[in-house]
């Protein structure tokens, strides 16, 4: 690909992520106090909502990798932004439990075909070795605002204009923005074709290859762990600090700030990784933020200490986004990216699924001071994982 349009696929590309990972996954926590009310739920039940999207979302990864390899992600991230803005304008209507859950299927199908699993396969299926680093860098810093902008503006269009009217905004936002750019930007990105058999046997190889390599299951456990912890965080830290005493437009804002210190840790993952390879970077993050969730508690009746806190957890926030292709990438290779991608994503995204409701129970059982915690020593877990396949030889 030339550089004009390699520069505009990502470019496209970075705009879309951070709309859709704003609109499909950060603004929930938002949203989750207002809708309970109003359906008169608890908000461990509306949790479960978003946890069955990131379920949905989950078991389709491998299906919707094995589609990326064999045919491109053109039409599937297309159709895909369409159906989460219509999910997301159905879900301004729901009255019952039931509608919600359903609308939740349908926004978590959605997500796995336009998030980053397939975005990530584009760019590594079509740049250039020497591009693709710095496209998916470009890629990730960009959809790292995307909680620092939705989470204050759904915030400040809930008090303005309720949490419905906030929805269709955001649905119609998403929809204007996404769908063109997917449909235009995406065209004549499939990926070279070959035979059906041996493009069957190149796939199946890359996975049986990481499936009998313990390293692969020590990073698959590194990133199950970070994600059932970041999610946690990403959905339950405006109610964590509600119930600390602030408003939810002040807890909003700060929970923005993880959006805006994802961004230094990816720069700083980019600038170390000239001396330190990609998953010992990692893994340091990864305790950081076990040490500052682990404080939050403690500190976080003071508005400057919850947000060194929340800065410091923030550095680590987002850095699975770009450190899992370069890892996967160095270790089996860019043959069939997407599918092996698709296979460590499957447990992930079911552990994110459920750890959301896991929070919320944790919270009514415990207190949200309490919650976080567990949330920190699975933090500890996931960086001392990510150590140790580092010392694992590659099964070839």
């Amino acid at each position: 690909m030339s550089g004009r349009r390699s520069h505009g696929l990502v470019g496209a590309l970075a705009l879309t992520q951070t709309v859709g990972w704003g609109v499909l996954y950060y603004v929930f926590g938002v949203f989750l106090e207002p809708m309970s009310v109003e359906l008169g739920i608890s908000t461990a039940t509306s949790a479960g909502a978003f946890s069955v999207a990131v379920l949905v979302s989950g078991v389709l990864s491998i299906p919707v990798g094995r589609w990326v390899d064999a045919h491109g992600a053109h039409l599937l991230m297309t159709a895909g932004s369409l159906l989460a803005s219509v999910g997301v304008v159905v879900w301004s209507q729901v009255q019952t439990v039931p509608q919600l859950y359903a609308v939740f299927v349908l926004i978590g199908a959605a997500s796995a075909m336009v998030l980053y699993g397939p975005a990530f396969a584009v760019l590594v299926a079509v740049l250039e070795p020497r591009r693709r680093a710095k496209g998916l860098l470009a890629v990730t810093l960009a959809a790292g605002l995307a909680s620092t902008i939705f989470i204050p503006l759904s915030a400040w269009l809930i008090e303005g204009v309720g949490w419905r009217d906030a929805l269709v905004i955001l649905g119609l936002g998403h929809n204007l923005i996404t769908v063109p750019l997917h449909g235009i930007v995406l065209w004549r990105t499939e990926v070279p074709k070959m035979p059906a058999g041996r493009r069957d046997r190149a796939r199946d190889e890359s996975v049986r290859r990481a499936l009998r390599d313990p390293g692969f299951w020590m990073i698959t456990a590194a990133f199950v762990f970070h994600g059932a912890a970041v999610t946690v965080v990403a959905v339950h830290l405006v109610l964590f600090l509600m119930d600390l005493g602030y408003r939810p437009t002040v807890a909003a804002g700060l929970t923005g700030l993880l959006g805006i210190c994802s961004i230094s840790g990816r720069l700083v993952i980019s600038a170390l990784g000239r001396w330190l390879d990609e998953s010992s970077i990692t893994a340091r993050l990864f305790l950081l933020q076990g040490i500052a969730i682990a404080a939050l508690p403690i500190v976080g009746d003071h508005p400057l200490g919850a947000a060194v806190c929340i800065d410091i957890f923030g550095l680590g926030f987002g850095v699975a986004a770009i450190t899992t292709p370069a890892i996967l990438i160095s270790r089996y290779g860019a043959d069939r990216y997407a599918t092996v991608a698709g296979v460590l994503s499957t447990p992930t995204m079911i552990a994110r699924a459920f750890a959301p409701l896991g929070g919320a129970l944790l919270a009514v059982a415990v207190g949200y001071r309490m919650m976080m915690i567990p949330v920190a020593v699975v933090c500890f877990a996931a960086g001392i994982c990510l150590s140790l396949s580092r010392r694992l030889p590659v099964v070839r």
